[in-house]
């Protein structure tokens, strides 16, 4: 036994131009030994090297999959997970994806090759052909990150809140702020809907101002409705957050949602995310749309 239990072993994959690399580019920064494209069948094997190994070197570890693989290689991939989750070390497996329009604009920009396009597969085809060859990958994910809506930086400073920084054994929360005129987003556990409660947008005072300025916080202070909503809310993640811990849930994504994503919604999340902070769990507040 060499403490397998205190080493970690982050697996990522994702969508090609969705931003893996600049994850692996992270973890790296914060000290993990990285290595990519790293063929499927030897995922399992790895993996018993990390456990057996005494070298520093394998005590924060992270390898990428991707489409590079075989598809028959990739098929394979949820049985090579389960043989590294019936072992001692407890492998955490991150999925990046963008919207299709997304990856189309990235690829034009960087002017790169999709690793799966030919002289007979377009650039769209192509990545309607990866996204189901990682289906099952990302089905199995314990976190799933959509960079549709974010650059570079916001994705490496959610790496390093979410992940790098995260202790071990213990469980990264995240309240997320949207706006559903935008859209649902897809890497989330619970959503709720407040729309319901008190608009600051039609107080032309308020209107330019978002959740976290302080005449909005005083307005929506001021209206009962919203703090009975922090406090149902508050008080369902208490009583099933201890469920998902126990399950050895790595991450947990709460998202908030009201019309634009700029008001009700950045304040409950700021609300929920300071009083599970003071309970001392590990909480990252993210706002999607301001």
């Amino acid at each position: 036994m060499n403490g397998a239990g205190s080493k970690r072993l982050v697996i990522v994959s994702g969508l090609s131009g969705a931003g893996k690399t600049v994850v692996l580019h992270a973890l790296e920064d914060h000290g993990y030994y990285c290595i990519d494209n790293l063929p499927v069948s030897f995922l399992a094997g790895f993996a018993d090297l990390v456990i057996a190994s005494n070298l520093p070197l394998y005590r924060q570890v992270a390898v990428g999959i991707d489409a590079r693989n075989p598809a028959q290689a990739l098929s394979g991939f949820t049985d090579e997970l389960g043989r590294i989750r019936a072992t001692e070390l407890l492998p955490e497996l991150v999925y990046v994806e963008a919207d299709e329009e997304v990856l189309i604009k990235r690829f034009s920009e960087t002017r790169r090759k999709h690793p799966l396009s030919t002289g007979s597969r377009g650039l769209r085809d192509a990545i309607a052909s990866e996204r189901a060859l990682l289906e099952p990958i990302a089905a199995a994910a314990d976190l799933r990150i959509d960079t549709t809506h974010s650059n570079i930086h916001q994705l490496r400073d959610l790496v390093r809140a979410r992940i790098a920084q995260r202790e071990p054994d213990s469980m990264s929360l995240q309240f997320l702020s949207f706006g559903y005129k935008h859209g649902v987003p897809p890497d989330c556990d619970f959503v709720f809907d407040l729309r319901c409660l008190p608009n600051p947008h039609w107080h032309a005072r308020l209107r330019d101002h978002t959740g976290r300025h302080p005449e909005v916080v005083a307005f929506l202070e001021n209206a009962p409705q919203v703090a009975a909503m922090i406090t149902d809310i508050g008080d369902f993640l208490t009583r099933w957050i201890p469920r998902f811990e126990a399950e050895n849930r790595s991450y947990l994504t709460v998202a908030c949602g009201c019309t634009g994503g700029r008001h009700r919604s950045v304040y409950v999340a700021e609300q929920l995310g300071a009083s599970f902070r003071a309970r001392g769990k590990t909480v990252l507040v993210s706002h999607r749309d301001i």
